[in-house]
């Protein structure tokens, strides 16, 4: 860890302000110091001169005030640092989450959530140390050394000349100390993620785990990452004691012998009394800022740790476009195709994730015309959430092209386009807050008599009017009081609340008993008033209405389709 990480100090540009605040209150505590010392000094010379007692105590009213405006000026320094450091929090953590967005799903399924939650709470809470006590001490282990050797040399120069050969040596033996800190405190943080990860997804997984008996062996797991974490945690300090120690044996020493000089000097009246006074009153002064800076580097380390990680994040350049062909390319800023009346082709399109060899779409070709309602078929991995995931803009192809209504889906913006399209996930997200908002989530400010007709649709309204409060019933988080079943209704719901013209299921009967699941069917392919809809399902179901049955495989080129009876041509790619 640097002594200053630039990139956080241009992420605290918005919490400018505060930061000045912070300079200017470091410069009126650094000349208090040198005010605070003159006066101490001056009124021991004076006691010990016998001086009259009305200057005497003049002297210590305005001592009084001279601590007292330094106490104000140091609390006032550092509560402008805490505003900072919150201002700069809040940015970071909306630069993480939108950075998280820009990646996508198919990037953030490869995460660990728990890391990531992590870093946005307790890893950026971290930065408080960095910037209401680092942060200022750093800028006073400049100031008030510089001030107090110019001050001591126009004293004594020879306390001076002692002072500025023995001052290096501290942020020497800091920086010496600092390598290692910098390896044990990301280490520490590795841990820390790891366990968070870890625990996060065993306690979503905790009935899953119960019903199989492998409860226990989770917990010895995290006993054993817990205990790693507590290794690390105290070798951290252990390292920051130890700085402690060499750190403040230092500057005593660096003090012993300019207190011993001076006052061998003053023995043999060398030096007058009150400059001998104001030199050792300054001396430790000198050292102190810089072994509280050290000292504040070991507090503010986890908080830097955790600044690197979100960077790593933000440094990740977002999912590169698809290079469509030319007779499709039409630029970025292309308009959005309409897809009430666009047509999508998929031309020989292959997708292949990161880390994997084989394709999970091998050379789709596929023609979707509005109002059409398109059946997926195929066991688990046979590519079917891939295309979801492919019209959703979520990942681009490997190979090949997408084309609606003769422009590149790659030039298309992907926030107008999802905007067309309502998707039913195969675990849809539910949120803390109402019945009814979480239906009205994808349209916003819709009536209450919109929101029960889509709830009537999707099955779900006989349930919902059987909660303790209808509509106005609040979800827990992840809406554990729901069933399997309840949770993927009220998806549904949402989905048909909003006005999109391609709608894309995923599993959407998948947790629904048979008679929730075969309303839902009859819902599905009944009337869809004009709506493209693109259901993927494990089992092709009896739907007479399908315009086309795509069969998806291992084994066999993705792009192959049997159709019903019905069903107009598809064009497969061999």
């Amino acid at each position: 860890m640097r002594a200053v990480d630039p990139r956080l100090l241009q992420n605290a540009r918005a919490a400018k302000g505060y930061l000045v605040v912070t300079v200017i209150l470091g410069l009126i505590v650094t000349g208090l110091i040198l005010v605070q010392a003159a006066l101490l000094a001056h009124a021991l010379a004076a006691a010990a001169l016998g001086t009259g007692a009305k200057a005497l105590a003049a002297t210590l009213v305005l001592l009084l005030g001279v601590v007292v405006a330094r106490a104000a000026a140091a609390y006032g320094g550092e509560a402008a640092a805490l505003r900072a450091a919150a201002r700069v929090k809040s940015q970071l953590r909306r630069k993480l989450v939108g950075r998280c967005l820009r990646l996508g799903p198919a990037w953030l399924g490869g995460q660990q959530p728990g890391r990531i939650a992590s870093l946005a709470t307790r890893g950026l809470d971290g930065l408080d140390p960095y910037f209401a006590r680092y942060l200022p001490r750093l800028m006073l282990s400049v100031l008030v050394p510089a001030a107090v050797v110019v001050t001591v040399t126009a004293t004594d120069w020879i306390s001076g000349l002692v002072i500025m050969v023995t001052l290096p040596l501290i942020p020497l033996f800091a920086a010496l100390v600092g390598l290692h800190t910098k390896a044990q405190t990301r280490r520490q943080w590795r841990l820390l993620a790891q366990l968070s990860g870890h625990f996060l997804d065993v306690v979503q997984g905790l009935p899953t785990l119960k019903a199989f008996g492998r409860a226990k062996a989770q917990e010895q797991v995290i006993a054993n990452v817990t205990r790693e974490h507590r290794s690390a945690a105290m070798a951290t300090l252990r390292v920051a004691f130890l700085s402690a120690l060499v750190l403040e044996l230092s500057a005593a020493l660096a003090t012993a012998l300019v207190a011993v000089e001076t006052g061998l000097r003053l023995l043999y009246g060398h030096m007058p009394y009150q400059a001998a006074l104001l030199v050792l009153l300054l001396t430790p002064e000198a050292y102190l800022p810089l072994r509280a800076v050290a000292a504040q580097y070991h507090a503010s380390a986890e908080g830097s740790a955790a600044a690197e990680s979100i960077f790593a994040i933000l440094d990740l350049p977002p999912p590169p476009p698809a290079a469509p062909t030319a007779a499709l390319l039409t630029g970025p800023g292309a308009p959005v195709p309409d897809l009430r009346s666009a047509t999508i082709n998929l031309n020989g399109v292959t997708v292949t994730y990161p880390g994997r060899d084989l394709p999970a779409l091998a050379r789709l070709s596929l023609a979707v015309s509005p109002g059409e309602l398109i059946m997926l078929t195929g066991p688990s991995g046979a590519g079917k959430t891939t295309l979801l995931r492919l019209l959703l803009k979520f990942i681009e192809p490997t190979a090949g092209d997408i084309g609606v209504g003769g422009t590149g889906l790659a030039a298309v913006p992907a926030d107008p386009w999802r905007a067309q399209i309502a998707w039913v996930p195969q675990q849809p997200r539910l949120f803390p807050g109402t019945v009814a908002g979480n239906i009205a989530l994808g349209q916003p400010g819709a009536a209450r008599a919109a929101i029960e007709d889509a709830a009537r649709l999707a099955g779900a309204a006989a349930f919902i009017e059987a909660l303790p409060r209808g509509y106005d019933t609040p979800l827990g988080e992840r809406a554990g009081r729901l069933s399997a079943g309840q949770r993927q209704q009220l998806a549904l719901a949402r989905a048909f609340l909003r006005d999109a013209p391609l709608l894309l299921l995923d599993e959407p009967t998948a947790h629904l008993a048979p008679a929730a699941a075969a309303a839902i069917r009859g819902v599905i392919c009944g009337p869809t008033a004009g709506r493209t809809i693109i259901v993927a399902a494990h089992q092709r179901w009896d739907a007479t209405d399908a315009s086309q049955v795509v069969a998806l495989g291992e084994g066999r080129p993705s792009g192959r389709s049997s159709l019903l009876a019905s069903a107009p041509a598809l064009a497969a790619s061999p």
